[in-house]
């Protein structure tokens, strides 16, 4: 049976009910709430409130930001690029796939001493490691140890997933590209004698990586025995059980491997590599001199014209040298304390006028 529709009824609170039914009304209840009644605030901008706001914001960013900008300015940070695109370069004959394997020797001096712990980190450029499909490309339950997972990875691996029948572990296409230069940094005493930096491979990588996300398959034998029936990736030279000799760094645990398998949002990053410890107060980490740097050279990236460095970096409290934080604190309290002295000037000009259609803009 159909019904007819009267505007009124939607006014009035809907259609009347059957004869004998209960009396429905859509209407809200008269509380303060729902009809809308309660007290609000609204703000009132005037000169007397307006101005100090910009004033106190600027007199607060700027001495921020002049803190920020100068303490990253004294983290002392040096960076050598050692991709051989130069043809005077020492690396430019790693270009050749003909050497290998390729050690190249880089000769540097610091002006200043180092000083606390540094950190030696790789640079890359031009290699997109937000790509979707590259950043999908990983198995994390094979990468936490489960064995199922070890034997049958992720879809999402392909095409590296398997290899010559056997399942690849790590499978995907971010283990696959990991970064396998060595870099040993060297002193030069006297002009002629060379004496090794001591580099600290472990504490690289996040604790939570490290201790949580990252674990080899179970098992109380040798590690090999418990990556058998599996194979290397298809660009590493020796499989994932042998990247370091101690257990502790070794396999899915490897803390290089860890730092890599963190993809970076940018085409241009670095990742840190090693630690420099320091070891006397009286000394600095590294003093001024002559150091020269030992690499050999594995990671192709010329193909993609990419750009390979290594850096040296100290820290402070807010971390590496970044100036952009206290440039940005400086110009936005700036702005704002300019913005009040101009809203100052406007209003000491104009607040006796009686008639505000004389201010022309």
């Amino acid at each position: 049976m159909a019904m007819s529709y009267n505007s009124k009824d939607e006014v009035d609170g809907g259609p009347p009910c059957a004869p004998g039914g209960a009396a429905k009304n859509r209407r809200p209840d008269n509380t303060a709430f729902k009809q809308q009644r309660l007290p609000a605030w609204q703000p009132i901008l005037t000169a007397g409130t307006v101005l100090p706001t910009f004033f106190i914001i600027g007199l607060i960013f700027i001495p921020i930001g002049i803190g920020i900008f100068v303490t990253s300015n004294n983290i002392r940070e040096i960076e050598i690029d050692y991709t051989g695109i130069d043809p005077s370069s020492p690396c430019n004959k790693c270009l050749s796939r003909n050497v290998t394997p390729c050690i190249c020797t880089i000769n540097f001096t610091l002006e200043q001493s180092f000083e606390g712990n540094v950190f030696m980190y790789y640079g890359l450029s031009n290699f997109y490691q937000n790509h979707r499909r590259y950043v999908k490309s990983r198995d994390d339950s094979q990468l936490n140890g489960d064995p199922t997972a070890l034997l049958n990875p992720s879809k999402e691996c392909e095409p590296y997933r398997r290899n010559e029948d056997k399942p690849i572990a790590p499978c995907g296409a971010i283990a696959n590209s990991m970064f396998n230069d060595t870099l040993e940094l060297f002193l030069v005493v006297n002009g002629s004698f060379s004496t090794a930096i001591p580099l600290k491979k472990k504490g690289i990588a996040w604790w939570t990586d490290k201790n949580v996300k990252f674990r080899n398959p179970p098992g109380e034998g040798p590690l090999q025995e418990r990556f058998k029936d599996t194979t290397k990736p298809v660009n590493w030279v020796k499989p994932v059980y042998l990247l370091d000799s101690d257990q502790d760094n070794n396999g899915f645990i490897n803390e290089d491997f860890i730092v890599w398998m963190r993809t970076a949002a940018l085409p241009t990053f670095r990742k840190l590599y090693r630690i420099i410890e320091r070891k006397s107060d009286l000394h600095p980490t590294l003093p001024a001199g002559d150091y020269f740097l030992n690499i050999k050279y594995n990671y192709p990236v010329h193909s993609f014209d990419g750009r390979k460095r290594m850096i040296l970096s100290t820290i402070s409290w807010m971390g590496g040298k970044n100036p952009f934080l206290g440039i940005a604190y400086i110009t936005t309290g700036s702005i704002s304390f300019l913005l009040g002295v101009v809203l100052l000037v406007i209003n000491h000009k104009y607040r006796n006028s009686s008639n505000t259609a004389d201010i022309t803009i």
